[in-house]
């Protein structure tokens, strides 16, 4: 049988990137798969990918849902050439396969390879759906989805997770019992938690006995939250801001409760390592999409939800951590809920899912 060659569509931010080297290794290593990755010159992908040692191909393409319509109608416009763009890609690469984790590139490239009759899957990892997904969804011949929630938009859909780096899986609970809070907006940082998180910080120490704190602000907002941690006169032994945080798992492992937006990454990352967690959605995703994952384990009991119109409510984010910082059975409780909803081997069933369908045309 001739090798697997098996072309993916991922690009953009980290969250799409990251799932996508992670099937990509498994289909290199549980099936021999010659990959090809296809992109934007304005995403990461053009410094991820090749430091993976994958290679890349580019195509020009722009966002189409949540922009300005100029930068719509310029997108519209651009379509033909990316299509044709992708089509060429797919023809020379000639892939048994393709598969989309995400990203400005995944409607061209998802279109030509159906115009082509090239097996085609999909990875969607929130609970409503990117438009690119939408719009493909009925016509893949699979999809590895991340919520039960998303399973309408798709046909042959399977619950597989995604993926999440194996250090989560294998985290503890604190060994401490002295309550301690990350709060972790993003590899950028959040502005809204910079902002409110000082205003409350005095308070809520006086509110949650031995309480720690540890704020990660992006490096672009380190030096006035920094200056709004100061002025705010709460104990400075007992706070910390970071510019950014690099081993993730091992600062996970010292919370007890996490505060942080509901990106896919970000909940898959909570639930693997089964953190119960105050979730603060981004008003401004696409499709409101963080809004329908946080929702999705609020319900499952794993998490808190505060809206950002909350946080302008005074004593609303005050409130809502002291209690849950104040209740350790309940974070006990969502905590359990939160593991139980992370999906270990996530990258090894959506390469075998995908290795099969390919198999299925040689």
């Amino acid at each position: 049988m001739a090798q697997l060659r098996i072309l993916i569509s991922a690009g953009g931010t980290g969250g799409h990137i990251i799932p996508g080297l992670a099937v990509a290794r498994e289909l290199v290593s549980r099936h021999h798969a010659e990959i090809l990755f296809v992109g934007t010159p304005r995403g990461l992908e053009s410094r991820l990918v090749p430091a993976a040692g994958f290679a890349l191909k580019l195509i020009e393409i722009g966002p189409l849902n949540n922009v300005p319509l100029s930068t719509k109608i310029k997108t519209v416009l651009k379509l033909p050439t990316s299509f044709f763009a992708a089509r060429r890609l797919i023809r020379e690469f000639r892939p048994d396969a393709v598969l989309s984790v995400g990203g400005y590139s995944s409607g061209p490239v998802m279109a030509a390879a159906l115009q082509l009759k090239i097996p085609a899957m999909v990875v969607e990892p929130n609970a409503m759906p990117g438009l690119a997904n939408r719009l493909v969804g009925k016509r893949v011949q699979a999809a590895a989805i991340n919520f039960v929630a998303a399973e309408k938009w798709f046909r042959n859909a399977e619950v597989t997770g995604i993926p999440v780096r194996p250090e989560f899986f294998k985290l503890q609970p604190p060994a401490s019992s002295a309550p301690h809070l990350l709060i972790f907006g993003g590899s950028q940082g959040a502005r809204i938690f910079n902002i409110h998180m000082p205003q409350i910080i005095r308070p809520l120490l006086e509110a949650v006995p031995e309480l720690t704190v540890l704020h990660q602000s992006g490096a672009k907002n380190f030096d006035a939250t920094q200056a709004a941690y100061e002025a705010s006169g709460a104990d400075p032994a007992r706070w910390q801001v970071r510019p950014f945080l690099d081993d993730m798992p091992a600062y996970f492992a010292q919370a007890h409760l996490v505060m942080a937006r509901s990106g896919a990454s970000s909940v898959a990352e909570l639930a693997a390592a089964g953190k119960p967690a105050l979730l603060v959605p981004f008003a401004a995703a696409a499709d409101e999409h963080q809004r329908r994952n946080a929702e999705v384990m609020a319900n499952a009991g794993a998490a808190a939800m505060l809206l950002e119109t909350d946080l302008d409510i005074p004593g609303k984010l005050l409130d809502t951590l002291a209690n849950l910082l104040n209740a350790p059975e309940r974070l006990r409780s969502m905590a359990e809920a939160a593991r139980a909803q992370s999906h270990p081997g996530a990258a090894e069933r959506i390469a075998d899912r995908l290795a099969a369908l390919a198999k299925e045309e040689q």
